[in-house]
Formats: C-alpha cells, sequence, structure tokens
C-alpha cells in the first residue's frame, strides 16, 4: 500500500462540496496517507466525451500527466472522474496511436502521458489497499446506526474496464460503513442511479428517480444515506427539498459523504468533517 497519493477533487467538489474534500483530508490524516495537491489540475474531461474523443482524451490525459511527474498514483473521490480519468488511462495505454495523437496536443503545453500512473477511487483506496481492519484500528466511536449506501454508477461501471468489486452485488462500501460501527441496510433498488446524468435534460424525471430511491431509503428504515460522489450527494442531500415538493412528499433523510461518517467514528467532531454544511439537517448527537 502506498501512503502518497496524487490527490484530485474534481469540479463538483470545490464549487459545491467542500465539507467532502475537508472531510477526506481528515480521514486520511487519521490513516497516515499524504495527499499531494495538484494544483491547476483542470477537469476531467467527462462531459467532453460526448462531444468530441480527442478533446475528452486530451482533458483526462492532462490530469494523469500530473500525477506522473509525482510518480504518484491518482486518488479521485468523484465517481465521475473515476470513470473518465479510468478509461482515458486505459484506452491511452492500448492504443499507441492514439497516445501518440493525444500527446501531440499535449505537447503544446510542455505535457506527455506516459501511461505510467494507475486511477483508484478514494473507497477503492480504502477497501482495496488499506483494508477493513485497518480502519477499524483507527475508529474510537462506534456508532450504532442504521445506514444506507449509494454507490453510484461510476464507481462500478462500466464493469468490464473498471473492475472493482461486483457491480450487480458490490460489498466494498457495505464493508466501510459497518467499520465505524454501524448497520449496512438492504432496501429496493440499492443499485439505482441518483438521476444526476437527466438533471440537465429533464429536472421532473431526475427529481423522480432521485426521490424512488429516498422513499425506499426512508421506507427501510434507515437513520441516514451514505455516498461515495459528490454528485449524487447533491442530488440527495442539496436537492432533497426540491424533490421532496417535486413529488409532494416528505422525506427528511439526512445524507452523509462517507468520509464524513468515517470521521465522526474516528472522533472528529461534527464541526471537523463539515457537517453544519449538509442540507438536511441532522442531530449530531445520534453520532454520539
Amino acid at each position: 500500500m502506498s501512503n502518497r497519493y496524487a490527490y484530485f477533487i474534481g469540479c463538483t467538489t470545490p464549487f459545491r462540496e467542500s465539507n467532502y474534500d475537508l472531510s477526506t483530508r481528515r480521514i486520511m490524516e487519521k490513516l497516515d496517507i499524504e495527499l499531494v495537491e495538484m494544483e491547476k489540475a483542470g477537469c476531467c474531461g467527462l462531459y467532453y466525451e460526448l462531444v468530441n474523443e480527442l478533446s475528452y482524451l486530451c482533458m483526462a490525459a492532462r490530469v494523469i500527466s500530473m500525477a506522473e511527474d509525482e510518480k504518484l498514483d491518482l486518488m479521485v473521490i468523484c465517481n465521475g472522474c473515476n470513470s473518465s480519468l479510468y478509461r482515458a488511462n486505459k484506452k491511452l495505454r492500448e492504443n499507441p496511436e492514439l497516445k501518440e495523437e493525444v500527446n501531440n496536443v499535449l505537447a503544446d503545453i510542455d505535457r506527455e502521458f506516459k501511461g505510467t500512473t494507475e486511477v483508484k477511487h478514494f473507497v477503492k483506496v480504502l477497501w482495496d489497499e488499506v483494508g477493513v481492519d485497518k480502519i477499524k484500528e483507527k475508529v474510537t466511536n462506534l456508532l450504532d446506526l442504521r445506514v444506507a449506501v449509494h454507490y453510484g454508477c461510476h464507481l462500478l461501471r462500466p464493469s468490464e474496464e473498471i473492475k472493482f468489486d461486483n457491480p450487480k452485488d458490490p460489498v466494498s462500501l457495505d464493508e466501510l460503513v459497518e467499520a465505524t460501527g454501524a448497520s449496512s441496510i438492504d432496501y429496493p433498488e440499492k443499485s439505482l442511479c441518483c438521476g444526476g446524468y437527466v438533471l440537465a435534460s429533464n429536472q421532473d424525471i431526475a427529481y423522480k428517480m432521485t426521490g424512488r430511491k429516498l422513499i425506499n431509503v426512508k421506507k427501510a428504515k434507515a437513520d441516514i444515506m451514505v455516498t461515495a460522489c459528490p454528485f449524487c450527494n447533491v442530488m440527495y442531500d442539496a436537492n432533497q427539498r426540491g424533490v421532496e415538493k417535486e413529488l409532494g412528499e416528505k422525506i427528511n433523510i439526512p445524507v452523509l459523504h462517507y468520509p464524513q461518517l468515517l470521521g465522526l467514528s474516528m472522533g472528529y467532531t461534527p464541526r471537523e468533517v463539515g457537517l453544519e454544511q449538509n442540507r438536511v439537517r441532522v442531530n449530531p448527537k445520534i453520532f454520539e
């Protein structure tokens, strides 16, 4: 296991979910993992893939090349960034002609993609490399909570490329939640998309998708929901009031980033993991 990673936070987190970044830094500090800043890293290129593949690959390769300069693997905290950067890394490694085309573009900004760095979602880092047992050693406050986890689409899929966990029956995030002492509960349509990708084209459909899952979580009597992607969190937390209005039903399910939950079990205070920034309010006393 490495104790140093190039740290890529993407676009959504710094602009809308700074508590995700804050809590991630807290837990990594407890685990003795150094996060190396990637100044001016820019966008991963995810949405450009649908418009122009070369532009997408150049944007992704630029980010990856910055981690390569540090001779470090690249750790991401966004599912979309994970999919974008992982797939670009794989495609460029396997296609020398495409790699050369991308590097011809990157040469204009004195960058080069070499293909020497691995792209890893922080869930993979925690589950595969740190390990649940080591995480449990850092837990000082066992949490007596019923937690509904949401994996999100791009942490596990496309499965033939990502090759992490079992996309049909994943356990990684569940086991990481249970390392805190909490119970990870099952609920209907656990693998359902948050609706985020539909939001820009049809808010009504997106909110119905979000609401359908939140209602299932509520019916399963979860105390909280936990996510591992900033935009999934936006859909379930920041947009929950809009979803309630769309459905005409009160839901009121607190939604935490996984590093917030883990941080609280490690002894950090609610303020130290940015809990006051969560939109759906949660009584801090439930974590005592």
